[in-house]
C-alpha cells in the first residue's frame, strides 16, 4: 500500500488477530444525479434512463502499517461510467490489513446503498483474500473475519453486488483515501471530506462500466461455503481492535434503541415456532398483563422520545399499552417482524425434529438455511433488521426509541451490535415482555448495555 514507511508492506495472510466493530468513517457526497435532495447528499434511487437498474462501482482498500499497526480504510463510489459520487474514510486504530480491508468494503457497500438502496453493485478491490471470500469461492477460515464477512453482506442482497479482484495500481484512489485517514489519526485528528486531494471534482479516474461488460449486468455471486456458518465451540468476535466507545472522542449522545419482545401469546408457554409466515397470535392475559409492566417500568426510567413496532399484532398490542402510558405515538417498521418459519410455524420445536430433521438440521448448522416450506434464512433476517435498525436511527439520530419487536430481530440487532458470529443467537436467552438495550454511536460502533431484563415482572 502506497504511503506505508519502509519496510511495512503489506501482508495477506488469513491468520489475523481480531477486528474491530463496525466503523463509519465520514462520507462526502461529490457530484448527485438528477433529483438528487442535496441537503441530504441523497443521490436518486431505482432506475436508470433506460428504466434498467442503476449500477454502481464501490472501490474499497485497507492497510496497517505494521500489521497489526495504526491501520486505516478508504472507499469510494461511482457511476457507471466512472464519475466519483462519494468518498468515505477513517483510521481504526490498531487493526491488522484484512481486517482494515473488509472495513473498506463495508463502508463503500454503505455509502452505496445511501446513494441508491435499490442499485447493482460492482466491488472493486485489490484484496484476493476479500474478493475470494466475498464471492464465495475461498472459505472463511478465520473466526474473526466471519462477522466481517457477514456484516458486508447485510447490507445488500448479496444476488445484487459482484466482485472483481483489480491490481494495485488500480485501485489508488481507496489507497489514497486510507493513508489519508491513517495520517490524520496521526496527528491526532479525524479524516475529513476536505483532506480529499479530489473533492468537489467528480472526476473519474477509473475504467467505466463498458457496454457489455459483464460487471454492468450483476449477476449472483456463488453461494459461500456452508462450513463457514456452522456452529464451532467457542466462536467469537473476538477483541475490537478499533476505537473503543467511551474512550475516544467526544461524539455526542448515541441512539438508544431499547428492544422489547412481545409479551405472551397463547403459544409463547407452549414454546411454539410463531413466525410473520403462519398466524397472528394476540396476547394472552398473561401477555396484557406483562405490556402493562413494561409499560409501568419505561415510565418510571423515563426518557423514551419515540415508540416503533413490528406490524403483527402481539407487538402492536404490547406497543400501544406502552404508548398510551407514555403519550407518544406508535410507527411501524415492517422490517422488525418476525422469521418466516415457513411449514414449521405453530409447531413445536420436538415436532419439527420429528417431522423435517434434515431441514432442522441444516438450519441449526447454517444461518443461510431456510425452514422446510420456503420460510427465511437466518442470514435474510439479519439483513432485513439491520436496515430497519439504520431506517431507525436516521430517522431519530441521538433520541432514545422503543422497539417493540420478536426473539430472531432483537437477537440480531444485539449479535451485530458485538459482532458475533450467527451462532451466537442460540446462546441467548431472551423472555417475553424483556428489556433489552443497545446504544449506537456516532462513529458506527455500538454498545451493549442491557439484556434480557425481566426485573419489572417480578
Amino acid at each position: 500500500m502506497r504511503g506505508l514507511p519502509a519496510g511495512a508492506g503489506r501482508h495477506r495472510a488469513q491468520r489475523d488477530p481480531p477486528g474491530p466493530r463496525r466503523h463509519r468513517g465520514a462520507l462526502r457526497e461529490l457530484r448527485s444525479g438528477p433529483g438528487a435532495d442535496r441537503r441530504l447528499g441523497i443521490v436518486s434511487a431505482g432506475v436508470s434512463g433506460t428504466g434498467e437498474a442503476r449500477t454502481l462501482i464501490v472501490e474499497a482498500d485497507g492497510g496497517s502499517r505494521g500489521n497489526p499497526g495504526p491501520a486505516g480504510y478508504g472507499a469510494v463510489v461511482r457511476d457507471a461510467s466512472g464519475g466519483v459520487l462519494a468518498e468515505t474514510a477513517a483510521a481504526l486504530g490498531r487493526a491488522t490489513n484484512n481486517v482494515a480491508e473488509y472495513r473498506g468494503l463495508i463502508a463503500g457497500l454503505r455509502a452505496a446503498a445511501g446513494i441508491d438502496p435499490t442499485a447493482r453493485v460492482r466491488v472493486r478491490m485489490d484484496s484476493k483474500l476479500v474478493v475470494e471470500q466475498m464471492s464465495g469461492r475461498w472459505r472463511i477460515k478465520h473466526p474473526d473475519m466471519r462477522p466481517l464477512a457477514e456484516e458486508a453482506r447485510a447490507i445488500l442482497p448479496p444476488e445484487r453486488v459482484r466482485y472483481e479482484w483489480i491490481p494495485r495500481e488500480r485501485n489508488r484512489h481507496a489507497d489514497r483515501l486510507a493513508n489519508e485517514a491513517m495520517d490524520a489519526a496521526g496527528r491526532g485528528e479525524s479524516w475529513r471530506p476536505a483532506d480529499s486531494a479530489v473533492v468537489g471534482t467528480g472526476t473519474a479516474t477509473a475504467e467505466p462500466l463498458a457496454a457489455g461488460d459483464p460487471g454492468a449486468d450483476v449477476s449472483p455471486a456463488p453461494a459461500a461455503d456452508p462450513a463457514e456458518g456452522s456452529p464451532r465451540a467457542g466462536a467469537g468476535a473476538g477483541t475490537p481492535a478499533g476505537t473503543t466507545p467511551g474512550w475516544g472522542p467526544d461524539l455526542g449522545p448515541p441512539t438508544t434503541l431499547l428492544l422489547v419482545r412481545h409479551g405472551e401469546t397463547p403459544l409463547t408457554p407452549q414454546k411454539r415456532f410463531s413466525g410473520s409466515g403462519g398466524g397472528d397470535p394476540d396476547l394472552s392475559p398473561t401477555g396484557l398483563e406483562q405490556a402493562r409492566a413494561v409499560a409501568g417500568a419505561l415510565a418510571a426510567r423515563g426518557g423514551v422520545e419515540a415508540i416503533v413496532t413490528s406490524p403483527l399484532l402481539r407487538c402492536r398490542r404490547t406497543a400501544e399499552v406502552v404508548a398510551e402510558r407514555l403519550g407518544l405515538p406508535v410507527g411501524v417498521e415492517e422490517g422488525m417482524r418476525e422469521t418466516d418459519f415457513g411449514a414449521w410455524e405453530g409447531l413445536t420445536f420436538a415436532e419439527v425434529r420429528e417431522r423435517h430433521p434434515a431441514d432442522l438440521d441444516a438450519w441449526l448448522a447454517s444461518p443461510r438455511a431456510r425452514p422446510t416450506g420456503g420460510g427465511e434464512s437466518f442470514a435474510t433476517v439479519a439483513r432485513r433488521v439491520a436496515a430497519a435498525r439504520d431506517a431507525v436511527i436516521a430517522r431519530h439520530p441521538r433520541r432514545t426509541v422503543l422497539v417493540v419487536t420478536h426473539v430472531t430481530p432483537i437477537k440480531s440487532l444485539v449479535r451485530l451490535a458485538l459482532g458475533a458470529p450467527p451462532e451466537s443467537l442460540f446462546r441467548m436467552e431472551l423472555s417475553a415482555a424483556s428489556l433489552s438495550e443497545v446504544a449506537h454511536h456516532a462513529d458506527g460502533n455500538a454498545t451493549v448495555r442491557l439484556l434480557n431484563d425481566t426485573s419489572h415482572l417480578r
